[in-house]
C-alpha cells in the first residue's frame, strides 16, 4: 500500500473531522451537518492542488467561521461577520483562480501540442478576475444564508443591511486577494 504524504492542511482537516464527531456525539444535528459541509470544503484546496499556505488558510478560516456560527459568536462580536466575509471570500476567490489556471493549463496541453496557448493575464486582469470570482461567490454565499434562514434556522441573520454589507465585504476581500494573486503570479 502506498503511504500518503501528510501536508499541513491535513491538520486542519483533522480539526474539522473532530468537530463533526464532537457535534454528532453531543446530539447537535445542525452543527454536525454544518461541520460535515465544512469537512468537505477543507478537502477542496488539496484536491485542486492549491499551495500549502492557501490550503491551511482556507481550511482554518472555514473551521473558525463554522465554530463562530455554531457558538453564536457573530451575535456577541458584531464585526466578526464582516471580517469572515472579507477573509474567506478573498480566499475562495484566490482558490477559484487556482482552479481556472489549472483548467487553462490542461486545455493548453491538450490543444495541438501547445499550438494554442492560454491567454496570460496581466496584473489588472488578474485583480479583476479574482475580484469578479469573489463577487459571484459572495452572491452564492448570501443565497446560502437566505436559504439557511428560510429553511433551517431563523436565527441565521439576514436582512437588507446584512446582505449588502456582506457583499461589499466579500468584494473588498476578493479584490485584495486579486492583488496578492497578481503579485505572486509575477
Amino acid at each position: 500500500m502506498l503511504a500518503r504524504r501528510l501536508v499541513p492542511g491535513d491538520a486542519v482537516r483533522l480539526v474539522a473531522a473532530t468537530s463533526f464527531v464532537v457535534l454528532v456525539v453531543a446530539g447537535e444535528a445542525i452543527g454536525a451537518a454544518l461541520f460535515l459541509l465544512i469537512l468537505g470544503g477543507t478537502v477542496v484546496p488539496r484536491a485542486v492542488g492549491a499551495s500549502a499556505a492557501l490550503d491551511v488558510a482556507c481550511g482554518a478560516s472555514l473551521v473558525l467561521a463554522g465554530w463562530a456560527s455554531h457558538l453564536d459568536w457573530y451575535t456577541s462580536v458584531p464585526w466578526l461577520d464582516l471580517a469572515v466575509h472579507v477573509v474567506y471570500t478573498g480566499l475562495l476567490a484566490a482558490l477559484a483562480e487556482v482552479v481556472l489556471r489549472h483548467v487553462s493549463q490542461r486545455r493548453e496541453r491538450a490543444e495541438w501540442h501547445g499550438a494554442v496557448r492560454a491567454v496570460s493575464r496581466g496584473s489588472t486582469e488578474t485583480v479583476l478576475l479574482v475580484g469578479g470570482l469573489g463577487a459571484i461567490l459572495a452572491i452564492f454565499w448570501e443565497v446560502g444564508e437566505w436559504a439557511g434562514h428560510t429553511f433551517l434556522d431563523e436565527g441565521i441573520g439576514v436582512g437588507y443591511n446584512d446582505t449588502v454589507s456582506d457583499l461589499v465585504a466579500g468584494l473588498a476581500g476578493s479584490l485584495a486577494a486579486g492583488v496578492v494573486v497578481a503579485r505572486s503570479n509575477r
